[in-house]
């Protein structure tokens, strides 16, 4: 089954908290306030190695029981996650924020629950088996 808005939501929140908040006070208190370009550096490749080498959980998907895959039920490569993080985040910045604000009513609102992200790199987040 696919997972919807706010579950999503509630594991980019928990990401945040657990691994960005650390992220930013260690890279202020190490480069300065007001550089947060090594915390963002961490934070994306975060983002694009931990799915990869994680079966498509990151912390927060794993505390939420939910998981990026790709359509074939396949966890997400590295090409996938670049895709999925580059790429629509190139659109979702070249739209001014608009593709991101469809990308949250894409997931409220259509049955598969998938965002422009998801098209994107051919992935779907689904709640994990209890197996896995």
């Amino acid at each position: 089954m696919n997972a919807g808005f706010w579950i999503r939501l509630g594991a980019s929140l928990l990401d945040g908290i657990i691994i960005g908040l650390p992220l930013y006070i260690l890279s202020s208190v190490l480069f300065g306030d007001g550089n947060s370009r090594v915390s963002d550096a961490v934070a994306l490749l975060y983002g694009l190695l931990v799915p990869v080498f994680w079966q498509g959980f990151t912390i927060g998907k794993r505390i939420c029981g939910i998981r990026i895959q790709k359509l074939d039920g396949a966890p997400p490569t590295i090409v996938t996650m670049l895709l999925r993080t580059v790429v629509s985040g190139l659109i979702y910045g070249l739209t001014f924020g608009i593709g991101s604000i469809v990308s949250a009513f894409m997931v409220g609102l259509r049955e598969d629950k998938r965002a422009i992200h998801d098209f994107i790199a051919g992935t779907e987040v689904v709640y994990a088996s209890p197996a896995r």
